[in-house]
C-alpha cells in the first residue's frame, strides 16, 4: 500500500507544479508542460488503482496484513524537498562557473532590426540576450551599431574588474543542460548578485570569440520573469 501512496504523492506533485503553476519551468522547458501533466495524471491513476486493489485484498484476508517495506517511504523525500524548499531557477552561481562565450548558433540569415524602432529618438529596442550575442558577433555588430538597446536578466559578478554581467540561462531540454548567456555591463556599479535588472545602453564592438559587452546608460530593478530561461 505504501508504494501506491508514494506514487500518488509523486504524481500529485508533478500535476501541482505543471498544471496549476509555472514552477516547472525552473527545471524543464516550457513546451514540456503537456507531457508533465499527462505523466502526473497517469502516475496518480496507477497509484489509485493499486491502492484500491490493496484495500480490496485487505478486506478479504480477514485480518492478515502484509506490510510493505518501510524503506519505500524514502521515495517521498524528493517530493517533500521540492514541495518544501522549491528550488529556484539557476542563477549566478551556475552562471559564474565559466566566463567563456556561450555556444550559441546564429540563424542562417540575420535580419535587420525594425527600422522604425531603430530610428533616432525611438524607444530602446528590447532584445533577448541570445540575439544580442549573435548580432554582436556578426560583422562586428553591424546590425546593432548606433542603436539603444534594452536587455533583461539577472546579475552575475565577474572576476574581471570594472564589469559585471547581465545573464539569462538557456535551456535545451532541462536545467541539467542549461548554459549561461552573459553580456558584460560597463559604466555603472554592480547591483546585488542574482537580482533581476533591466539594462539600457549602447553596444560595444567586439570579436566573435568574446563575450558581448554593453555600455550602460541606466540600470533599474525588475521582477523575475514568469519564464526565467531563454
Amino acid at each position: 500500500m505504501s508504494q501506491n501512496l508514494v506514487l500518488m504523492l509523486l504524481g500529485g506533485l508533478m500535476l501541482g507544479i505543471s498544471a496549476f503553476s509555472t514552477e516547472y519551468v525552473n527545471y524543464v522547458k516550457e513546451g514540456f508542460r503537456p507531457f508533465l501533466i499527462a505523466a502526473g495524471a497517469i502516475i496518480v491513476l496507477i497509484g489509485a488503482i493499486g491502492l484500491v486493489q490493496d484495500l480490496r485484498g485487505l478486506s478479504t484476508e480477514h485480518g492478515h496484513h502484509h506490510k510493505g517495506p518501510r524503506v519505500a517511504w524514502l521515495l517521498c523525500l524528493p517530493a517533500f524537498v521540492v514541495l518544501m524548499i522549491s528550488p529556484p531557477a539557476l542563477g549566478s552561481f551556475a552562471a559564474s562557473r565559466t566566463e567563456a562565450p556561450p555556444p550559441i548558433r546564429p540563424p542562417d540569415v540575420i535580419e535587420a532590426l525594425d527600422p522604425v524602432k531603430a530610428a533616432k529618438g525611438a524607444k530602446p529596442i528590447d532584445l533577448p540576450l541570445g540575439e544580442y550575442t549573435y548580432r554582436s558577433w556578426e560583422k562586428g555588430g553591424k546590425s546593432l551599431a548606433g542603436k539603444t538597446l534594452r536587455l533583461v536578466g539577472f546579475v552575475t559578478p565577474s572576476k574581471k574588474t570594472n564589469r559585471w554581467y547581465v545573464t539569462r540561462m538557456h535551456m535545451n531540454c532541462c536545467a541539467a543542460d542549461a548554459f549561461a548567456i552573459k553580456v558584460a555591463v560597463l559604466g555603472v556599479p554592480q547591483p546585488a548578485a542574482d537580482s533581476w535588472i533591466e539594462v539600457t545602453g549602447t553596444p560595444i564592438k567586439i570579436k566573435p570569440d568574446q563575450i558581448p559587452q554593453i555600455t550602460a546608460a541606466s540600470v533599474r530593478p525588475v521582477a523575475q520573469p514568469e519564464f526565467p530561461y531563454e
